[in-house]
């Protein structure tokens, strides 16, 4: 009989130990989108319920700091993005990365996230790009975006953006931060940490042109 309710405690544990599992998807996605990737994929090996669960997941948190090498972690990234189901769309999408990465590497995910109607982006760069930038920003679907340490784009085409936040960007004149005043219903501006550069010896300033904008923080920037 003692047997018999030791079993019995061992199965009851189990089963609350499980409770996660009886969740439906849109809760387990929400849980999934507080740890990286990698450790969402490898939830697959938990059972059979979870082996799929990566494929549908709507935040998509790319980090290298998941990962030894940095071609280890772009050779993730390529695979994740050809095993997701492609017929759902992504609300979020952050990438982290240390290193120099390729203009191409980073267009790949950014591409996605546009033709997959994301609403919310975050790039970060953990190390100086003066070589990396985002260049052709088209979506129509974006509504918050956030830059760390990259290049602002040539032309931005995004007519739902609310939320912009850019943190350590360079601008060269008024050619990158003009292109602000195209996101006509921006709402929340913030520029951190940004520098307005000389222009052939010369000072300038900027203009920004937003007729909806509410809130705006500029912090600790320069103009050399």
């Amino acid at each position: 009989m003692d047997s018999r309710c030791g079993q019995g405690k061992v199965i009851r544990m189990r089963v609350e130990d499980d409770r996660i599992s009886s969740l439906p998807d849109d809760l387990i996605h929400k849980i999934l989108s507080f740890v990286g990737l990698k450790l969402a994929v490898q939830t697959s090996a938990l059972s059979s319920r979870w082996r799929y669960i990566w494929t549908s997941l709507p935040y998509l948190n790319f980090s290298s700091k998941d990962f030894s090498t940095l071609p280890k972690f772009t050779n993730f990234v390529k695979h994740f993005i050809s095993g997701r189901n492609n017929l759902l769309e992504v609300s979020s999408v952050k990438l982290t990365f240390h290193g120099k990465v390729s203009q191409l590497f980073v267009r790949r995910i950014l591409d996605y996230a546009f033709t997959h109607n994301v609403q919310k982006l975050t790039v970060r760069s953990l190390d100086d790009q003066d070589d990396l930038h985002v260049s052709l920003f088209s979506c129509q679907s974006l509504k918050s975006l956030s830059l760390y340490r990259l290049k602002p784009a040539p032309t931005w085409d995004l007519p739902s953006l609310t939320t912009l936040y850019l943190d350590d960007v360079t601008f060269f004149g008024d050619e990158g931060i003009g292109h602000i005043s195209k996101c006509a219903n921006l709402k929340n501006l913030t520029l951190h940490r940004c520098r307005l550069e000389r222009s052939y010896g010369v000072t300038v300033g900027f203009n920004i042109h937003l007729p909806e904008l509410s809130n705006l923080t500029l912090e600790d920037g320069c103009l050399f």
